[in-house]
C-alpha cells in the first residue's frame, strides 16, 4: 500500500486513465454472455488440449457485417492464413475474432475506434508482445503471430486454459488453488527486470492524484496524505531504483489456468509502476476472499515501509477509479445506456439492482479502510 511522489512518476508518455476492464481473450465457450455458435459444421483443431472445438458461421450482413469485413481484411493483410470462425467479443472500440491459422487456433484483435488514446494503448500492447519475443517473461504469454501497429491489428495464439474468474469482481471467492496460482504468476512478473528502455511508466501518480482531487473524488486530506507518501517514496525510488515491473491490469479475468501453468493476457498497460500495483489490483477484486487479501497485504509489507506505502497509494487510486467507474455505470444504466457504453469489458461485468448496490457499498468500505491505512502510514513518517 504505497504511493510514489510526483517528482518521480512522470512517464515519457503517460497513458490516459483507462476504464475498468477485463481479459479480452476468454474462451467463448466458457464465458457467460459469450458468442453463441450459429449453425455450421463443428471444426476441430488438432493440438489444442483443453480448448473447445470451434464452430460457427460469421454474419457479415448489415452495418456490423461491413465493419466485420473491414476488420477481417486488416487481419488478412498481416496474416493471410487466418480463417475467422467466431466473434469472440465486439464493442464500439474493438472486435476480437477467434479462428484458425493452419493447424492451430488464434485470436485476432482489431481496433475500431482509432482515436489517439485507444490507438496509443493498442500500440503499447503490440510493443509488449513484440518485446516478449526477444525477452521472455517468467510466465507464459500467448505467442505473437502477426501485428500491424499502424492499422491497430494484432494476431496471437489462442492459449488453452480456463479463466481464473469470469467476472471482474467474482460473486464467490475462487478456489484457493486458483488464487495461489494467480498470485504466484503475478509475483513472478513483479520480480522480473526487463531490459532498460523496453517499457515505460504508464501512470503519472502525481497527475492522477491531483485530477481525482479536482474531480472531488479525493478530499483535501487525502491529497495531502498521498502527496506526503509520494514524497517519501520518491527518495527511496531515487536511491534504490524501487520501481517494479507490473502487468498493469492483473485481474483474474486476465489469467488463464492450465496444467502447464498460468497464462497472462491483455498486456496493454504493462510497464514500470510503484511496487504493489498488481497486488493492489488483485486485492481490489478479491472482496470475498479475506484470507487472500491478508496474504497479499503481507507480501506488500514484507519489502519494507516504502513498499508498504507504495501499495497503499496504488490501492487508494485503484479503489477511487473503481468507485467512479461503477457509479458512472449505475447512472448510465438508469438512462437505459447499453453496458458497452460504460467501458466495462464483459457483458456481465456491471451488476444490476441489489448486486450493484452491494458492490458499491463494499468498494466504499474498502476505500475507507485504505484511507485509514494511508493516514496511519503518514503518522509513522
Amino acid at each position: 500500500m504505497y504511493a510514489a511522489s510526483s517528482s518521480v512518476s512522470a512517464p515519457p508518455r503517460p497513458l490516459r486513465s483507462r476504464p475498468a476492464g477485463g481479459g479480452p481473450y476468454l474462451d467463448p465457450v466458457a464465458r457467460p454472455g459469450g458468442p453463441v455458435p450459429v449453425a455450421g459444421r463443428p471444426r476441430r483443431v488438432p493440438g489444442q488440449p483443453g480448448t473447445q472445438p470451434l464452430s460457427g458461421r460469421l454474419d457479415l450482413s448489415g452495418p456490423q457485417g461491413a465493419q466485420l469485413r473491414t476488420a477481417i481484411a486488416s487481419v488478412h493483410r498481416i496474416c493471410p492464413e487466418f480463417a475467422p470462425v467466431q466473434v469472440l467479443r465486439r464493442s464500439g472500440r474493438s472486435v476480437l475474432l477467434v479462428g484458425t491459422t493452419g493447424r492451430s487456433t488464434a485470436v485476432a484483435k482489431c481496433l475500431l475506434d482509432h482515436s489517439t488514446a485507444w490507438a496509443e494503448r493498442f500500440r503499447h500492447e503490440i510493443a509488449a508482445y513484440r518485446s516478449f519475443v526477444r525477452h521472455r517473461p517468467p510466465v507464459r504469454v500467448p505467442r505473437l503471430i502477426a501485428a500491424d501497429p499502424d492499422n491497430c491489428t494484432l494476431v496471437i495464439e489462442r492459449s488453452p486454459g480456463r479463466v481464473a474468474a469470469l467476472q471482474r469482481h467474482p460473486a464467490e471467492a475462487p478456489p484457493r488453488a486458483d488464487i495461489r496460482a494467480a498470485l504466484g504468476a503475478i509475483c513472478r512478473v513483479n520480480a522480473w527486470r526487463p531490459p532498460a528502455g523496453t517499457f515505460d511508466m504508464p501512470l503519472d501518480y502525481g497527475t492522477r492524484i491531483s485530477r481525482y482531487h479536482e474531480l472531488g473524488l479525493l478530499t483535501d486530506r487525502d491529497l495531502g496524505d498521498l502527496q506526503k507518501l509520494l514524497h517519501g517514496i520518491a527518495h527511496e525510488v531515487g536511491r534504490h531504483g524501487m520501481l517494479q515491473f507490473c502487468h498493469g491490469d492483473a485481474l483474474l479475468s486476465n489469467i488463464l489456468l492450465s496444467p502447464a501453468g498460468p497464462v497472462l493476457v491483455d498486456w496493454e498497460h504493462a510497464g514500470w509502476y510503484l511496487p504493489g500495483y498488481d497486488l493492489a489490483t488483485l486485492w481490489l477484486v478479491l472482496g470475498d476472499a479475506p484470507a487472500a487479501r491478508r496474504q497479499i497485504s503481507q507480501i506488500a509489507q514484507s519489502a519494507g515501509p516504502a513498499s508498504r506505502d507504495a501499495f497503499l497509494v496504488n490501492l487508494m487510486l485503484l479503489l477511487t477509479r473503481e468507485i467512479r467507474t461503477y457509479e458512472t455505470a449505475v447512472q448510465r444504466s438508469m438512462h437505459d445506456a447499453a453496458p458497452a457504453a460504460t467501458g466495462l469489458a464483459h457483458p456481465g461485468a456491471v451488476p444490476s439492482g441489489e448486486e450493484q448496490r452491494l458492490l458499491l457499498r463494499r468498494l466504499h468500505d474498502d476505500c475507507q479502510m485504505a484511507r485509514r491505512a494511508v493516514r496511519a502510514a503518514v503518522g509513522t513518517r
